[in-house]
C-alpha cells in the first residue's frame, strides 16, 4: 500500500511540473523558438560563382530534408550563371573562329600576291 501512495504522489508531482512548464511560463516561453537554418555562406552576389563557392556551399537541412525554396533559389542562380557563361563561351569561340578565318584568308591573299 505504501508503494501505491508513493507512485500516486510521484505522478501528481510530475503532472504538476509538466503543467507548470507548459502553461506557467507567463508571457515568456520556457524555451525560445529555434532559429531556422539558413545558408551560412551564400553564393556571392558581386561576382560570378566559382568552383570553390559550390564546394563550400552547405544547404541547411529542415526536419524533412532540404528547404525546397532555398535549394530552388540556388539552382536557379547557378543555372542562370551557367547559361550566361555558355553564351559568352559561344560568342568568344565564334569570334576566334572568325579571326582565324580572316587570318587564313589574308595569308592566302598574301601568298597569291607573292607569286
Amino acid at each position: 500500500m505504501l508503494v501505491f501512495w508513493f507512485l500516486l504522489i510521484a505522478l501528481v508531482v510530475v503532472v504538476a511540473a509538466v503543467t507548470l512548464a507548459v502553461v506557467g511560463g507567463g508571457s515568456e516561453a520556457v524555451l525560445p523558438d529555434a532559429e531556422p537554418d539558413r545558408v551560412a555562406d551564400a553564393l556571392p552576389e558581386s561576382r560570378p560563382v566559382v568552383r570553390a563557392d559550390i564546394d563550400a556551399l552547405r544547404l541547411p537541412v529542415a526536419p524533412r530534408g532540404y528547404r525546397m525554396a532555398e535549394v530552388d533559389d540556388v539552382l536557379e542562380r547557378l543555372a542562370a550563371e551557367l547559361a550566361e557563361r555558355d553564351a559568352r563561351i559561344a560568342e568568344l569561340t565564334a569570334a576566334a573562329a572568325h579571326s582565324r578565318a580572316q587570318a587564313q584568308a589574308g595569308a592566302v591573299d598574301l601568298h597569291k600576291e607573292e607569286q
